[in-house]
């Protein structure tokens, strides 16, 4: 995912950037800043907490509302991308070295109890839904 991202920037304008396929959902940027804030603060939080404590109970994370409040408009979505870069190498580098023990950790979330196969699974379902809408963001700066 991060290197999909990362071309997606690569190969936009300034004016790419920032385009929308409609009003309520993420340009480039946004798409960027969401990422890297989830993943440190959702993902690696949640793997973090289900290691380190007896069945949290884990938050959900409100992208629009934290996008609003960070202001990503006015971040630069290089960067962005390369901090969730960084950040996606330690969630795998640590998802890798679980043991047993610890991938039969559970957490309550969303109303249920998940795994740790559960929190993989959901982040694999969040990176394909924003595949889908980065890859339609950068057909929109294809020639027709």
């Amino acid at each position: 995912m991060p290197g999909f991202l990362q071309a997606a920037i690569v190969r936009a304008t300034p004016r790419g950037l920032r385009a929308r396929t409609s009003p309520d959902a993420f340009c480039l940027i946004e798409q960027a800043c969401h990422l890297r804030d989830l993943e440190r603060e959702g993902y690696g939080l949640r793997l973090r907490r289900m290691l380190e404590e007896s069945t949290p109970s884990l938050a959900g994370f409100e992208g629009d509302v934290v996008a609003r409040q960070r202001n990503y408009m006015v971040q630069d979505p290089r960067d962005a991308a390369a901090e969730f870069a960084v950040a996606r190498a330690a969630f795998l580098a640590r998802a890798e070295a679980l043991t047993d023990a610890e991938m039969a950790r559970t957490a309550s979330f969303g109303g249920r109890t998940i795994t740790m196969g559960d929190l993989f699974a959901m982040m694999v379902e969040h990176d394909e839904g924003h595949r889908i809408e980065i890859a339609a963001l950068v057909q929109l700066e294809e020639p027709a």
